[in-house]
């Protein structure tokens, strides 16, 4: 499968550099280049990409507002947000909005393909690692929902599934899951297919939110 790409970034040599890396790949295809939010979803709508490599700040339309509008356009393109390090509050803001995943801007090629196909697969492209890492520089931009009433969806899983999101809001990997409840990789696997089916989620970072949205995990 040839994973088409849709480069949105407003520096003419980062979408001439990305598009260089990513031509020379036989399993990928850039397809567009945007150098706003507004064309990137109106590119988007047309040529309904795989993958979507954003970046955050643009001028009119931002990255974070782009996103949401490519996921509600454009449903099946996933979007990989582009940020720095001095930018967290944004990537949190982005991966809120529908993304599933960022990059930093200085990622090493091989690194940014690696991504692109994990994305394209339907995985997300935090590590476990980086998620926890993530959480804690974030931990004081997600909303904590202090009075206000949890999500109707929660009521759909299981106990088994509800300690499975639980970890995985934790920032554990499979294997970690698998350890601390004593299941099977492959079972956990299983019950986290699940609870993103039945949460309506697209991938792990967003049962990420989710379950610190719903204070299924306190920060510490």
């Amino acid at each position: 499968m040839t994973i088409r790409i849709l480069i949105a970034d407003d520096e003419a040599l980062l979408r001439m550099a990305f598009g260089t890396v990513l031509d020379a790949q036989p399993d990928m295809a850039p397809v567009g280049e945007a150098a706003n939010g507004e064309q990137a979803v109106r590119l988007a709508r047309e040529l309904r990409p795989d993958v979507v490599l954003m970046d955050v700040r643009m001028p009119g339309t931002d990255g974070i507002e782009a996103t949401r509008e490519v996921v509600r356009v454009s449903p099946r393109s996933r979007v990989l947000i582009l940020t720095t390090f001095d930018l967290d509050e944004y990537a949190f803001a982005g991966l809120h909005a529908g993304a599933s995943g960022f990059l930093l801007k200085n990622t090493r090629p091989e690194e940014l393909l690696a991504a692109i196909r994990s994305v394209a697969a339907g995985d997300a492209v935090v590590s476990p690692r980086i998620t926890r890492r993530l959480l804690e520089t974030l931990r004081p931009h997600i909303p904590d929902g202090r009075g206000g009433a949890r999500d109707d969806r929660l009521g759909r899983l299981s106990a088994r599934e509800r300690e499975v999101l639980v970890e995985v809001g934790r920032g554990l990997s499979n294997a970690e899951i698998a350890a601390t409840l004593y299941l099977a990789e492959a079972t956990v696997k299983s019950h986290l297919g699940r609870v993103l089916h039945k949460l309506e989620l697209r991938d792990r970072i967003q049962a990420v939110v989710f379950a610190h949205e719903n204070r299924l995990v306190h920060p510490v």
